[in-house]
């Protein structure tokens, strides 16, 4: 028997995955590029937040879910 939200996550990605697919017009290449370099910059604000966290610079609860829901 399959699992509803399993099959909603799913096709959640696979509209995430033709939409990034569609902003490269179709350039499957140039789409795993932009998919790292949005990966990499996630990373490096991840670790800004990070250390302003252990500086004692920042809120440290976590941010509510949807609150930057695209």
């Amino acid at each position: 028997m399959s699992n509803p939200s399993a099959m909603i996550e799913n096709s959640r990605y696979e509209q995430a995955c033709d939409q990034a697919i569609a902003m490269c017009h179709g350039n499957l290449r140039s789409t795993i590029k932009a998919l790292i370099m949005a990966n990499e910059y996630l990373e490096a604000e991840l670790e800004e937040l990070q250390a302003a966290v252990a500086a004692g610079c920042a809120p440290t609860d976590p941010p509510r879910a949807g609150s930057h829901a695209a």
